[in-house]
């Protein structure tokens, strides 16, 4: 409930109304600093979005604010479905479905770097590492396959012991968002990488064009009325699609009942766009929702403490040069594939980063395909588990080969 009162916490600022208040001054902040004129080259290399993440991060390591709040859930499960009811309310469906087989090429792409990375990144440091610390890495594949689901399957599964899972949620949090604000940062040079590559833009450019066009035409000042409309249908949509997620049944680890809201989310937004609620887009329906998913962006950078890097350095280094082979291998398919940039970014989330992450990457990169991250996080939820499986296997090879059996740890107790 947000105005509960975050516990046990040193922050200076606990209570989730204050956290709320707090954040929505520093986004407006940042955006006024960047409209001044002597701070314009700092934000013309370095994007509003990329500060919003980066400094929330450096509030909590300054116990500023909390890594854990209410207010964080609540941007999740309630913030972020409406965001996505109204992003996906301009969708233009012919384009998105051209897009598909190569979509699914790269987010495929990704799959098999981590899969691949995990093994590579366990034996440059197995020697230095855990003879278990496999276990734990293999539950992190299944997060950096599709999200935390896959990654508490798959910990059980492997017998992670507690101690060793700890470290890698760090790691987890670290590089896989640091990963993610890097991303967001390039995300201004997508044209002039797409022009070295030679990729085949036409489909988002064909789309950005119709959005432009529809705007141009439709777009008027927003009013009381309609402010009301795009309010409630963001937030009571997205309310009632993760309430019919909450009846549908789990399918242990794939489908949970916050996937299956996803899903629905994604299929209301879709019909909508087919029917006069397409309207609400031209009255200001996505930036409103683009507002919400800043707050959201800045919550999820208040979730990191820079301090705990200094607790797990060699795991950080693991997690670092597996997500570079990821990497390579989205390099390799975008060059094959001749892929627009935006295909590699949100590849990359869409394991990495799952349903919750790349949505918001997706947004930055190109507005009017923010469903397609939606997709993408979906797809890299399904197959995160057992390719996540198969990764713990390959690691757990590698394990053996430095230290035997030992790798393995204690014979499980009869039952």
């Amino acid at each position: 409930m947000l105005l509960a009162v975050t516990s046990d916490s040193s922050a200076l600022i606990k209570d989730p109304s204050h956290l709320l208040v707090f954040f929505a001054g520093f986004i407006g902040l940042v955006f006024l600093a960047s409209k001044q004129s002597a701070l314009k080259p700092l934000f013309k290399f370095i994007p509003p979005i990329v500060w919003i993440y980066l400094l929330p991060a450096v509030g909590t390591s300054l116990d500023i604010t909390p890594r854990e709040s209410p207010l964080y859930s609540w941007c999740i499960n309630i913030l972020l479905p409406a965001a996505l009811i109204l992003l996906t309310l301009s969708t233009d469906m012919k384009s998105i479905a051209r897009l598909g087989p190569l979509a699914l090429l790269m987010i495929l792409s990704g799959t098999v770097g981590i899969v691949v990375g995990g093994p590579v990144a366990l034996a440059i440091f197995q020697s230095q590492l855990d003879p278990e610390t496999w276990k734990a890495l293999g539950a992190l594949a299944g997060a950096w396959i599709g999200g935390g689901s896959n990654m508490l399957a798959i910990k059980e599964g492997v017998n992670c012991p507690p101690d060793l899972f700890s470290p890698v949620i760090v790691v987890d949090s670290m590089v896989g968002y640091g990963w993610m604000a890097i991303l967001i940062a390039f995300s201004r040079y997508q044209d002039r990488v797409d022009r070295f590559n030679g990729a085949n833009r036409e489909v988002i450019t064909d789309l950005n064009q119709r959005l432009s066009a529809y705007r141009e035409k439709n777009s008027r000042p927003l009013t009381l009325a309609f402010f009301a409309m795009i309010l409630a249908t963001g937030f009571v949509g997205g309310w009632f699609c993760m309430w019919l997620g909450e009846q549908l049944p789990v399918i242990d680890p794939i489908m949970t009942h916050f996937t299956w809201g996803i899903l629905i989310i994604l299929v209301v937004g879709l019909t909508l766009s087919a029917t006069p609620a397409r309207r609400l887009e031209s009255e200001g329906a996505s930036a409103i929702a683009y507002g919400g998913l800043y707050l959201l962006v800045a919550t999820m950078g208040a979730t990191g403490d820079l301090r705990e890097v200094l607790k797990a350095p060699l795991l950080i280094a693991v997690g670092a040069v597996w997500i570079s082979i990821q990497v390579v291998f989205l390099l390799v398919a975008m060059r094959l594939s001749k892929a627009p940039m935006f295909l590699f970014a949100t590849g990359s989330m869409g394991n990495v980063g799952g349903v919750i992450s790349t949505p918001v990457v997706a947004g930055i990169y190109q507005r009017g395909l923010a469903p397609v991250g939606v997709l993408m996080g979906v797809v890299g939820n399904l197959v995160g588990t057992p390719a996540g499986l198969f990764c713990a296997y390959l690691m757990s090879k590698v394990a053996m080969a430095y230290f035997g059996d030992a790798a393995l740890g204690p014979p499980h107790p009869a039952p």
